[in-house]
């Protein structure tokens, strides 16, 4: 894993909710209210190359619904300044989380940049991300030996059996690269 700062989604801005600025967060949290817990959040920002950073101290008004939370900043005064928020997600810096208690849990996106290998221990290629489409997990593997582009593979204990962050890889199961063969996504040229 490199160096550079990490940080995690914690959620993504529905729309408004009234006039006075409130709006609805989809909560990636275990408990909906954590999403305001762990500091200001930095909303997700239009552009690779913008300069502008927004930040959001985010107070909780209530729960609406299992993943999903009514919410209220200083920086939001009226239901005007939401719409540009409206779809962005919501991101904290990895170090202002918690440690996972148990050594079966973790964030998600401390798998990004592991070393991803069969049970005979040869490569299997890097987690370059991992998503999340509906449907369950999947694991993008890049710089797979032998495969141009990445795969997507099913992210389960059948598939993914071992995760050891402290030695920074995963275990993939034998056939876990057939798995995935042919669900590439189809790249740029062929989206038109």
């Amino acid at each position: 894993m490199s160096g550079a700062a990490r940080t995690v989604c914690l959620g993504v801005v529905g729309g408004a909710h009234g006039v006075r600025g409130e709006f609805r967060i989809r909560t990636f949290t275990q408990v909906e209210e954590d999403v305001a817990a762990y500091g200001p959040v930095t909303v997700e920002t239009p552009s690779a190359g913008s300069a502008e950073v927004e930040r959001l101290s985010l107070q909780i008004v209530r729960v609406v619904k299992p993943g999903v939370v009514l919410a209220k900043a200083p920086e939001v005064p009226s239901r005007e300044a939401v719409a540009p928020l409206t779809g962005k997600k919501l991101f904290v810096d990895r170090t202002a989380l918690p440690d996972p208690d148990d050594d079966d849990e973790f964030y998600v996106e401390d798998l990004v940049g592991l070393e991803a290998c069969l049970p005979d221990g040869a490569p299997a290629g890097i987690v370059a991300a991992v998503h999340d489409f509906g449907a369950g997990d999947l694991i993008e593997l890049w710089q797979i030996p032998g495969v141009t582009g990445s795969r997507l593979i099913r992210f389960t204990r059948q598939i993914v059996p071992r995760i050891d962050l402290a030695a920074q890889r995963i275990e993939l199961s034998e056939n876990a690269l057939d798995e995935g063969e042919g669900e590439q996504e189809p790249s740029e040229s062929s989206r038109d």
